[in-house]
């Protein structure tokens, strides 16, 4: 099938540039649903597991032109984070593709960061740092910055502490195009990759509070 990644340029005179990210497909199949008939029959929405992100970039969005500071930002949202039918399809192709085509014709001006935003609309928020995103040198000061920025901002909801090991689009970005690149994940989802991944699981809350986050982090850059 064709795919497509999606880019959105804010601010693209700006000489100091950051990366926010998400996946924009959902998976084929609800592979984990407690109902064996159902992983291969049912249907997956991936409401929080693909949706939100977007909904998220979608609504700063509104807020991007008054970005403050010297840094400019684009959205990418990747296609093909996992269409996976069956054990051994491969996961993360637009991931990988956009940064094969980074490597291959680099920028003027690189990015300087990067934010990948998944599964962040669990009504039971608990966003933990993930423990690639710390064990990188590069990315690691980066991590420390957004879940400092939460802990002033008030917003509990960022554990400051590594929680889980995810492999996800940021492996792509960090470890392909070199761009230091922080997962923000919430993995303790119930309804992960089942029929249950439905908008009811999410809230608006939850997105507003990351949202927040990651709008103030990118105002405090400098």
């Amino acid at each position: 099938v064709e795919m497509a990644n999606m880019i959105v340029q804010w601010h693209p005179e700006r000489k100091k540039r950051t990366l926010l990210a998400a996946h924009y497909d959902t998976r084929p199949l609800p592979d984990r649903d407690p109902d064996p008939r159902l992983r291969t029959e049912g249907i997956f929405i991936g409401a929080n597991d693909g949706a939100v992100g977007v909904a998220l970039l979608m609504e700063m969005a509104h807020l991007m032109p008054d970005l403050k500071g010297d840094y400019g930002g684009d959205f990418v949202l990747f296609d093909g984070e996992e269409l996976v039918f069956r054990e051994g399809d491969p996961y993360f192709l637009g991931s990988e593709w956009f940064a094969r085509e980074y490597v291959k014709n680099p920028p003027a001006v690189p990015y300087r960061w990067g934010v990948l935003l998944d599964m962040i609309g669990d009504a039971d928020l608990q966003v933990y740092q993930e423990r690639n995103s710390m064990s990188w040198r590069d990315t690691r000061p980066l991590v420390i910055d957004i879940w400092r920025t939460a802990q002033k901002l008030g917003v509990r909801e960022f554990i400051p502490r590594v929680g889980y090991e995810v492999n996800d689009d940021h492996i792509n970005l960090h470890d392909v195009a070199k761009i230091p690149t922080a997962l923000v994940i919430d993995f303790e989802f119930l309804a992960w990759h089942t029929t249950h991944d439905l908008p009811e699981r999410c809230s608006a809350l939850s997105l507003a509070k990351v949202g927040w986050v990651i709008h103030e982090w990118l105002n405090g850059l400098d």
